[in-house]
């Protein structure tokens, strides 16, 4: 996503509208600081079910939005040798030749959840359990993978198609009904100034998606 909001960033400010101070980490990690008075503004969230959570606890103005559809895929590092391929065979021989496999923390990241609902769907896991790595967050687990630290490893398509990520690495979409989607959905937190509100509408405009498409992500109905 940072790659992403950087050039949203941009168009926004493009617009007129004020530097925005914006930080990055794990969904789960800033539900925890947002729930302790943390003071952010607008929750730009890698999934639903940690917006959601700050609402039904009062945090929020409202439920918010759904802003983009986030897709896993499976990703080695060309210098491991790993020919990877859709379908299930291909996949477990990757995982039974890999020594370590990385994702992001499922309790943190969506992402890291979504690819163990898929190794499961697909009867993989036991093949994994014992060779998963974990990253704080999906930009770490990638970079796990890039940096030869694990042989191969779930991360976002976004990521994948990085130009610093893509010359490193190859990958393969995985099947998309394995897993449930990973719905991303950011609030705007309860006393926002204007400069957020302007931004959560600007992240629903169609220069946004069109952004949000380039890198990746599927845009909402």
């Amino acid at each position: 996503m940072k790659d992403a909001f950087t050039e949203i960033q941009a168009a926004f400010k493009a617009t007129g509208k004020p530097d925005i101070r914006v930080v990055y980490g794990s969904s789960g990690n800033f539900t925890t600081q947002i729930m302790n008075g943390a003071p952010f503004n607008l929750f730009i969230s890698a999934d639903e079910k940690f917006p959601l959570e700050l609402y039904k606890n009062g945090k929020t103005v409202d439920a918010g939005k759904v802003y983009a559809i986030g897709r896993i895929v499976f990703i080695a590092k060309n210098s491991s040798g790993m020919v990877l391929g859709k379908d299930r065979a291909q996949l477990a021989n990757a995982i039974t030749k890999a020594n370590k496999i990385a994702i992001a923390k499922p309790e943190l990241a969506p992402y890291g959840r979504a690819a163990i609902e898929f190794m499961k769907a697909e009867g993989l896991w036991d093949l994994a359990k014992d060779k998963l790595v974990y990253g704080d967050n999906i930009g770490a687990a990638t970079m796990f993978v890039a940096t030869g630290a694990a042989d191969i490893g779930f991360t976002a398509l976004s990521l994948a198609q990085l130009p610093e990520v893509a010359k490193q690495t190859n990958y393969v979409l995985v099947n998309d009904k394995l897993y449930e989607p990973i719905m991303q959905r950011m609030v705007l937190i309860k006393g926002a100034p204007q400069e957020a509100i302007d931004l959560y509408r600007f992240m629903q405009s169609a220069k946004a998606r069109e952004i949000l498409v380039k890198y990746g992500y599927g845009a909402p109905l």
